[in-house]
Parts: C-alpha cells; structure tokens; sequence
C-alpha cells in the first residue's frame, strides 16, 4: 500500500513538472491536461492510503470531494480549485475552439503543486499516526 501511495505522488510531481515544461513553451492546452493529471495522481494516492480505488475519475474527485473536503481535512478551496482544473482539462481536451491561457494554465500548475504538497503533508501525518 506504501509503494502505491508513494509511486502515485511521484507520478503527480512528474506531471507537475511536465505541464511546466509545456507552460514554458507555450502549449497551454497541454499544460493544462498535464497540471490536471497531477491532480488526479495525487486524489488517488490519497484513496490508495485508504485501500480505496476507483475506475472512474469522475468517483475518484467525488470520493475525495466527499470524504476530504466535505470534512475539511483539505480546504474547501482546493476543493472548488480541482472541479474547475477538471471542467478546464476537458475543455482543453475536447472542445475543438477551446483557447487556453497562459494564466489559466499557471493557475492549474499551482492548484496542482498545492495539492501535492498538501497530500505529501497529509500522508506523512497519517504514517506518523499510525507508527
């Protein structure tokens, strides 16, 4: 269960760094899906903590919507942050005529550094608990 937890938070800093790289040559659209996936990786290390997985993205926020934010062990803000990094990262997918920013991409970059980092902190807590 720690292998998955700890390979699943390398995966979200590897995408962090990831849409970084696409943010700096100016491929918002890829930086976009790259910050999302990070977010994702991250929510999902925090289930694989829990012995819990999901199939589909769409349970795995709502799980974490419900089972963290809701219960204010994360804030409530990264919460409302992560539903719009996740219309976004459709949007940027899917809509042909979508127009990604610059600005927009920066902000899912942080919302996903933030989130790591929040879930890096929650994790060591919880092992510290449990020692």
């Amino acid at each position: 269960k720690k292998d998955l937890v700890l390979y699943r938070i390398e995966t979200a800093k590897s995408d962090c760094r990831a849409a970084q790289v696409l943010l700096d040559v100016k491929e918002y659209r890829g930086a976009n899906n790259r910050a999302y996936y990070a977010i994702y990786h991250a929510v999902s290390a925090i289930h694989a903590l829990d012995g819990r997985s999901y199939k589909r993205h769409k349970d795995a926020l709502a799980n974490f919507n419900k089972d963290y934010i809701k219960t204010e062990i994360f804030p409530r803000t990264i919460g409302r942050r992560i539903a719009a990094a996740e219309v976004i990262r459709h949007a940027s997918d899917y809509d042909d005529f979508y127009l990604a920013t610059k600005e927009e991409a920066e902000e899912q970059i942080q919302t996903a550094k933030e989130l790591v980092k929040l879930v890096e902190e929650y994790v060591r807590q919880r092992w510290n608990q449990d020692a």
